[in-house]
């Protein structure tokens, strides 16, 4: 059986994807998938096997947060067109 901090570790991993879900694409359905992901694991009661699946949770946040920066980046590059003339 999971343990209380295994349990709000968990908790705080659905609240940090579900905010980070709000800026991604509505086609891709985001917040859905990430609920399925969640209630598919919610019987697990190896402590392996839970720990295995927070961390896919932590990989999963930290590629949508690769994503938005890369993101980012592109926008501010085609806001700020580089100079193609060289001061030499």
């Amino acid at each position: 059986m999971a343990s209380k901090a295994t349990r709000l570790r968990a908790l705080a991993l659905y609240k940090e994807l579900h905010r980070l879900g709000r800026d991604y694409e509505p086609s891709y359905d985001f917040h859905g998938k990430l609920r399925r992901l969640f209630e598919k694991n919610r019987n697990l009661s190896d402590d392996e096997e839970i720990e295995k699946a927070l961390r896919f949770g932590e990989y999963i946040k930290n590629e949508t947060l690769a994503l938005y920066s890369l993101r980012k980046y592109r926008h501010l590059k085609r806001m700020y067109p580089s100079n193609s003339v060289s001061d030499t």
